[in-house]
């Protein structure tokens, strides 16, 4: 695969990609959900919550600190996965524009909460918002990286005016639990709430390893850039579900959104900043680093052959217009039918953690085949610690994918189903047609292998 661009993140890039990947629309919907399944304690799930979702991707940051892979995420499945689940996988890829659509309809809920004129807009307001960032990735990853390093800082600081606000009222006895309302729930509340939330603190590794390609010294750039971006969440999460948990009765704001709180918290002009700012910054952060991620794995995703050979088109500045374009129309078309954001989330998550499950067990016989490569890895660690980690990771991801089918209704339950069975239909018959072909594949995972070693003999 060609890389028209030059080496040009860096760590604070990274850091913007990651954040601003993480911090999005998932804490400001979901983190109700969370206090209703452990009440106060959600300040405690919320920080093993960045650390758990962070071993559910382990793949990512150990590949990562292997090897220099232009094909970021798709590049590492190939590497791991056999034929049929490599096209599993890229289906997958491609159905994060559901993702992005969800990303759409959680910002035009919360601007319309402002311009309250502008509400039987929504669709077209979420429609546009795509429009308008899909446009921008036109200007290069650079280009979208630095916007979305500019909105992480003002959603930072708008998050600061929430914390710095919020904490002051909290009301005394938070730690307490002589209400019952700390460990609400219990054990299997806490855990619940880790689970859910971890859909909230994803982001911290996708970005930054789907532009590997146009980072400076990735291997040790990525691996500090996805630590750095954990820790920070974990941070900013906790302090928010302090706020949001301690400012109200716990009761009051179970399954309600931050607006509750925030309404308490501010002024009506305040308030109204914090959605824009801090709301509305939020999810479009998100949806600039997913735009920003999927630009490299999807173009492999062409030219491997899932995809007609229509969509490997790339301009002269080697930005892949065809299949970015058929990525916008998945992006564009959930927002015009009755499909919730929690569904369109799930059709997208409990396929990838069953991938990642089967991806983090792969990394014991990776490290195997590449000796040298984990010799020199960053994150290199002793084999029997490091085979206790995948196996721990792997359920991670499966533990995640179980949480979100178990709340699924029963028609969504059918629809995820079915979505899986096509994709993997999809597969086999990519393969059996010859589409794609499975010497094709195991020949593209030794390139793959080699290109990656070649770029980080050349990176160091």
């Amino acid at each position: 695969m060609k890389q028209a661009e030059k080496k040009k993140l860096g760590l604070l890039d990274i850091f913007g990609l990651g954040v601003g990947g993480t911090i999005g629309s998932g804490i400001f919907v979901m983190l109700g959900s969370g206090i209703g399944y452990t009440g106060r304690s959600i300040v405690l799930a919320l920080c093993i919550a960045s650390v758990y979702i962070l071993f559910a991707y382990l793949y990512h940051p150990i590949m990562a600190s292997m090897f220099v892979m232009p094909g970021g995420d798709y590049d590492m499945r190939a590497m791991l996965l056999g034929p049929t689940m490599t096209g599993f996988s890229a289906l997958v890829t491609l159905l994060n524009g559901f993702g992005m659509a969800s990303f759409g309809m959680a910002f035009s809920s919360y601007f319309v909460s402002v311009f309250t004129s502008l509400e039987p807009y929504q669709n077209l307001i979420a429609a546009a918002l795509m429009l308008v960032f899909f446009g921008m990735s036109l200007g290069g990853t650079k280009m979208m990286s630095s916007v979305t390093t500019v909105i992480t800082f003002v959603l930072l600081a708008s998050i600061a005016m929430f914390v710095i606000m919020g904490v002051p009222q909290v009301k005394p006895g938070f730690w307490s639990n002589e209400d019952g309302l700390f460990w609400a729930n219990g054990a299997q509340g806490f855990i619940s709430a880790i689970a859910i939330m971890a859909f909230a603190c994803q982001g911290t590794t996708q970005p930054p390893v789907s532009v590997m390609a146009t980072t400076k010294k990735a291997r040790r750039t990525i691996p500090l850039g996805i630590l750095l971006i954990t820790i920070t969440v974990g941070i900013v999460y906790a302090l928010m579900g302090y706020v949001a948990s301690g400012v109200l009765p716990v009761e009051q704001v179970m399954g309600q959104n931050l607006s509750l709180v925030a309404g308490e918290i501010f002024t009506p002009t305040l308030f109204k900043v914090f959605i824009l700012g801090a709301a509305c910054c939020a999810i479009m952060s998100s949806l600039c680093a997913g735009i920003v991620m999927q630009r490299y794995p999807l173009l492999a995703v062409a030219e491997d052959g899932w995809l007609p050979k229509v969509f490997k088109r790339t301009t002269k500045n080697g930005y892949p217009y065809m299949v970015m374009g058929l990525l916008l129309a998945f992006s564009i078309l959930p927002l015009f039918t009755d499909l919730t954001i929690d569904t369109l989330i799930s059709l997208v998550m409990i396929p990838t953690m069953a991938i990642n499950a089967y991806m983090n067990i792969s990394l014991i016989k990776l490290v195997k085949d590449y000796p040298e490569q984990w010799k020199n890895a960053t994150l290199h660690m002793p084999t029997p610690v490091f085979n206790v980690v995948c196996v721990a990771s792997a359920a991670c991801a499966l533990a995640v994918a179980y949480y979100l089918f178990k709340d699924m209704n029963t028609t969504s339950m059918i629809l995820c189903v079915v979505v899986i069975a096509a994709m993997i239909i999809l597969s086999q018959i990519s393969l059996r047609t010859g589409s794609v072909k499975k010497e094709d594949l195991l020949a593209k995972r030794e390139e793959i292998a080699a290109a990656a070693i070649a770029a980080t003999a050349a990176e160091d």
